[in-house]
């Protein structure tokens, strides 16, 4: 089958591409690994538009709501693993399939950048987590590490400081970065502890984390902690991008009208190289590429 349109990745830029594809009666199929991207792993979010306050899953229900209410053939649990142009087509690989579109929109979004120390692969899924959204409540009464110090960090801070005993804060710089508000809130918790300047060398263990090896200025410690929140940052979800130009921290180069270097093949969202990283700005890069596509289409014809 051809299709007019892949969107590879549901997140709000993939998700809002979808709506505007369904209204414009394009002929797409969504590829995805999950539904929501980042922002279902989010906690509080006070600054999207229309929302005083709402949690990122609440926001995430409402998107894909919408999105639901249009049909469409929706793939999840399906991510691609290459994409490239032969002729006028572009063909989008996945474990499980090919398929063939006249246009493409990349909104793959990031993933978690990893610790890269001993112990880290071994004890992920085992009090090791990327998510205190998903996870944190299993950490109920614990002490637990949170490593990180920008907004991602100050979060999940704010997330376990409710629900942990006692929240180790591990931040490799000589102070916090962020959001003031939230910054302030994490230094003001009284079972919040702060270590600035240090470094997390390894986690321990035996059949379950059980601490960590930081090393401050003044010497090498272990904390004991039965969980450990990794919040060191996110890379671009584009390695399978193949020949789509991207800079060099990975992100996909497009202009102001969601264009790569290859003709038929935009991208929207945090995986570009666009300045801000906010679900807003990813929504609304969504819309744009998908309106792109379609005008794309319509002159290729």
């Amino acid at each position: 089958m051809l299709y007019d349109l892949i969107i590879i990745g549901a997140g709000p830029a993939g998700i809002t591409a979808a709506v505007y594809s369904a209204r414009k009666r394009m002929k797409f199929i969504v590829l995805t690994g999950d539904i929501g991207g980042q922002a279902a792993w989010s906690g509080d979010i006070e600054n999207y538009t229309g929302y005083q306050f709402v949690t990122g899953p609440e926001l995430v229900s409402k998107f894909e709501e919408h999105m639901r209410k249009y049909s469409m053939d929706f793939h999840e649990n399906e991510e691609a693993t290459g994409i490239d142009k032969s002729g006028d087509i572009i063909n989008v690989k996945t474990r499980k399939g090919e398929y063939l579109a006249k246009a493409a929109i990349i909104a793959s979004g990031k993933v978690s950048r990893e610790l890269g120390v001993p112990g880290e692969k071994e004890y992920k899924n085992k009090g090791l987590t990327y998510c205190a959204t998903c996870d944190g409540p299993l950490f109920s009464g614990k002490d637990v590490a949170v490593i990180g110090g920008g907004n991602s960090a100050l979060d999940a801070c704010l997330q376990m400081m409710k629900i942990a005993r006692t929240v180790y804060l591990i931040n490799n710089t000589d102070s916090l970065g962020g959001d003031a508000v939230m910054r302030e809130k994490v230094q003001n918790a009284t079972n919040v502890k702060i270590y600035n300047g240090a470094k997390v060398r390894a986690v321990t263990g035996d059949k379950m984390v059980s601490g960590i090896t930081v090393r401050t200025k003044s010497g090498e410690e272990t904390i004991p902690v039965q969980g450990v929140f990794v919040e060191v940052g996110l890379v671009p979800n584009s390695s399978f991008a193949g020949a789509v130009e991207r800079n060099d921290r990975g992100e996909i180069k497009v202009n102001c009208r969601n264009e790569t270097n290859i003709p038929g093949i935009f991208a929207a969202g945090d995986v570009t190289d666009i300045s801000e990283k906010q679900i807003i700005i990813a929504a609304g890069e969504g819309s744009k590429a998908a309106l792109s596509a379609f005008r794309y289409i319509n002159r290729s014809r």
